[in-house]
């Protein structure tokens, strides 16, 4: 059974792109547009991995990464910032966030921060060998 990974992010052609990108590594993909959205689908469908924006409308991705992380149910989710803000780094980590991938990310970069952070969650290696 593949990993599920949650993208929150509410510009379509960055949700999209993230999307082919985690989908061609064979993992499942869930999205979410907004904070809220992404609590609700994090509670709702246990991810294993969440990718979130930090500029997201209403709660933004900080405020929303620290609810999940005060959740029981959510708290041990990895939880990997992405964003062009990168001035937000510090506070991304403080928020509890594993990595902050400034966009645009590679591939490459993209592959081994999923690689490195499902392997640590789940003890085995989940990503697809892309070579």
């Amino acid at each position: 059974m593949p990993a599920k990974i949650l993208i929150v992010e509410d510009n379509p052609d960055s949700r999209e792109i993230l999307r082919i990108q985690i989908e061609r590594l064979g993992y499942e993909v869930l999205e979410a547009l907004s904070g809220e959205e992404a609590i609700e689908k994090a509670l709702a469908e246990n991810p294993d991995l969440i990718i979130m924006d930090i500029k997201l409308p209403g709660m933004n991705g900080i405020e929303a990464a620290m609810t999940l992380k005060q959740n029981s149910k959510t708290s041990q989710v990895p939880i990997i910032a992405h964003s062009a803000w990168k001035e937000e780094k510090e506070k991304a980590l403080r928020a509890g966030m594993v990595e902050f991938l400034p966009k645009p990310t590679s591939p490459n970069v993209l592959r081994e921060a999923l690689q490195r952070f499902l392997e640590s969650k789940t003890g085995k290696k989940l990503v697809a060998d892309s070579g």
